[in-house]
């Protein structure tokens, strides 16, 4: 039985659209204009910005006096509040699961967001296990991680893929572990020259089909 090695944000769970919720929200409630969501974004650099450096961000451009900790807490509490687990996602995993794979997340961030959001949209019912880089003490593109995954569920890594849409952290990723990948585009040109994915996808359920093709 293969491992599933699967990203979290914008890969199993829409991150940019919790995100972007919650920025709408945030900006309505301290009298910003709304046209400030595009900065909020560009600040936020889906997700890849330190949290506390967006809310030292925040704070400076509209002089809060509201101590950093108080807005990483609002993000975090934000984008779990605001994300759900397309069924059809669900949906994917069970015929992944069916078919004899082991669905296991591999996820970069703060173990408090990342946790919460797997149980409370309920997709914990449909993995097997995860590794969050917090908890784990090492982060995606690093092989380490996905080593990490693979003892939490007491299998090999080899015959493995790796699924993301991230080029450095998860195809990167595969790429230094040695395993096959499928990059979820999102209407990107892949850019790198280092490497590149075994397979490309417009999303998750595309995804599984090339794996389990493959």
């Amino acid at each position: 039985m293969p491992l599933l090695l699967l990203d979290l944000d914008n890969t199993l769970l829409d991150r940019a659209g919790p995100f972007r919720a919650w920025g709408q929200r945030f900006l309505a409630e301290i009298g910003a204009p709304e046209t400030d969501i595009d900065w909020l974004l560009s600040i936020d650099a889906d997700g890849l910005t330190d949290r506390w450096d967006v809310a030292d961000a925040i704070r400076d451009r509209y002089r809060l006096r509201t101590p950093s900790i108080d807005l990483v807490e609002s993000l975090h509490d934000g984008v779990v509040e605001h994300t759900r687990l397309d069924p059809l996602i669900a949906c994917a995993l069970r015929i992944a699961d069916d078919a004899g794979w082991v669905p296991v997340v591999v996820s970069n961030g703060a173990v408090r967001q990342q946790d919460a959001i797997i149980r409370r949209t309920g997709l914990d019912r449909y993995v097997a296990d995860w590794v969050i880089s917090e908890e784990a003490g090492v982060s995606k593109p690093n092989p380490r991680i996905f080593v990490l995954a693979a003892q939490r569920v007491r299998m090999q890594l080899r015959g493995s893929w790796v699924v993301g849409d991230s080029p450095e952290a998860d195809i990167g990723g595969a790429a230094a572990v040695g395993l096959p990948s499928v990059w979820l585009h999102r209407g990107r040109s892949w850019m790198e020259s280092r490497f590149a994915p075994t397979r490309t996808a417009d999303g998750l359920i595309p995804a599984v089909s090339a794996v389990l093709a493959g």
